[in-house]
């Protein structure tokens, strides 16, 4: 059996959004996965390795390396090994990098659709990196006619990468976040940017960027005056600051988060005026989902 590595102009080329989130929904019809990382380090480069398992998707392991001082070629690579779920054998070897840009839009796309309101059209991009050009394609899909801000802490820099997407930006965050339907945050800030204070009433707010214990992009009040979902349990309340922290501090509660994917029956607003917030934890078990998705698509090209 020749095994098909797939690179990612070629993957790329067979993908959409709305198979990539009907995809993620259906794949948390199944049962719950086992997930588990293993982290290496030499000095100040890093070799992080995740797995995932679902029964009736197989199991999925990508493995990532992180090289700093990388100059002429990118400080972050890898690959993802999918394998059978009857047999073990391998699939499918997947680019790293096609992976985690459908994956993490993919997470976040699929919470806005079910917790934005409908007529949403004006939505923030807080951070101005790799993430925000994946979510300004994904959001596209949903929110057709919407018209994007770019908010980033360089103004220079961030005003000339909203110019090269068609967006525009706006150097007052406090200004930008009363201006938006829909907030979505991809920054590596460890102390809250958004404001709660500054949130009024029908945003919806995607959280992407914290990953670790230490980093936040939101304020306990934010927290506080929203209903609150994640993607998963097992890979935000204990492992992120986002919820970590406030759950440590009592500023909210495991019962204020309502729902996670597992439960998208749940993943719906109560009325036009509620404020949603959906942290994207982006486990193992979302990368599994998509290189799925992924070897489907390309199966069937």
């Amino acid at each position: 059996m020749t095994v098909p590595v797939i690179g990612f102009d070629e993957g790329e080329a067979l993908l959409t959004w709305e198979g990539l989130t009907k995809a993620l929904a259906i794949g948390h019809d199944r049962p719950k996965a086992e997930i588990d990382d293993i982290l290496l380090r030499r000095g100040g480069d890093t070799l992080l390795t995740r797995a995932a398992w679902i029964d009736g998707l197989g199991q999925a392991v990508k493995t990532a390396t992180i090289f700093p001082d990388n100059t002429d070629v990118p400080t972050i690579n890898g690959a993802v090994s999918l394998f059978s779920d009857s047999t073990g054998q391998l699939e499918a070897m997947i680019d790293f990098h096609l992976v985690t840009k459908w994956k993490t839009a993919g997470d976040s796309l699929l919470a806005a659709i079910r917790l934005a309101r409908a007529d949403s059209r004006n939505i923030l991009i807080v951070g101005a990196g790799t993430v925000a050009t994946s979510m300004i394609s994904a959001y596209n899909t949903a929110f057709p006619g919407a018209v994007f801000t770019i908010w980033g802490r360089n103004a220079e820099r961030g005003a000339a990468f909203a110019d090269a997407l068609g967006a525009q930006f706006d150097p007052d965050l406090e200004h930008a976040v009363g201006a938006a339907d829909i907030i979505c945050t991809a920054t590596m800030s460890t102390d809250p940017l958004i404001d709660g204070h500054w949130l009024r009433p029908g945003q919806h707010l995607d959280l992407i960027g914290a990953y670790r214990p230490d980093m936040r992009e939101v304020d306990d009040t934010a927290l506080a005056r929203a209903t609150v979902y994640v993607d998963s349990f097992a890979t935000t309340l204990d492992h992120i600051g986002e919820l970590k922290i406030p759950l440590e501090g009592g500023a909210i509660s495991r019962a204020d988060i309502r729902a996670d994917f597992y439960d998208l029956a749940q993943f719906r607003r109560t009325s036009d005026d509620e404020i949603t917030i959906c942290k994207n934890g982006g486990g193992a078990h979302l990368d599994l989902m998509t290189s799925r998705y992924i070897l489907e698509a390309w199966n069937n090209r």
